[in-house]
């Protein structure tokens, strides 16, 4: 009577074969040619044109306000309806554009008071990352967006403190907007 090898030894067998056959392959193709990649050619149905495109480049935000102070700070143009985030070397990390509510804090110098990380805006939108940094006849000022990240509605004749951000930006600003933090508001 034969011996019968066990399904495990075939299986053993098979799997160093394959082994080696795919090891003798890789030496073999590493030993062949490298083709170099070559730069594509214009297809000749290409049109030529004398005048080069012009290069599609990201314009940079506009530079921070002078008098806006120095060190890290948020500096908030009313004028321009645009946050800089500036770090203490007076580099800008982030700058966005806002969506201002009625009632705008004078220029000045502020510090964030409270911060709150959801609720319910005054104009009844969830929002999020609630940063406070004044008060203007007892309407609270704080920046903030809304949680499905859409610009707010027009607050039909409601007094609103809210300056809402992008929910990117609100992110950032969340971020940076510690407790104490300055905030420059200027015209």
């Amino acid at each position: 009577m034969s011996a019968r090898l066990p399904s495990w030894a075939w299986v053993t067998g098979l799997t160093a074969g394959a082994v080696a056959v795919v090891a003798v392959l890789a030496v073999r193709a590493d030993q062949g040619p490298h083709p170099e990649p070559t730069a594509a050619r214009p297809s000749v149905s290409a049109p030529v044109s004398a005048e080069p495109k012009p290069k599609v480049t990201e314009t940079a935000p506009p530079a921070v306000p002078k008098g806006s102070g120095t060190g890290r700070r948020i500096v908030y143009s009313l004028g321009e309806q645009r946050v800089w985030l500036v770090d203490a070397s007076d580099a800008t990390r982030r700058s966005f554009t806002v969506w201002p509510g009625t009632v705008a804090p004078d220029p000045g110098t502020y510090r964030i008071g409270t911060r709150t990380e959801t609720t319910t805006g005054s104009d009844g939108v969830p929002i999020e990352h609630v940063v406070f940094f004044a008060n203007k006849d007892g309407i609270d000022i704080a920046f903030s967006n809304a949680l499905d990240g859409s610009s707010p509605p027009p607050a039909q004749g409601r007094r609103t403190g809210g300056i809402r951000t992008g929910k990117d930006a609100g992110d950032a600003l969340w971020a940076f907007a510690t407790t104490g933090t300055t905030v420059r508001v200027v015209s």
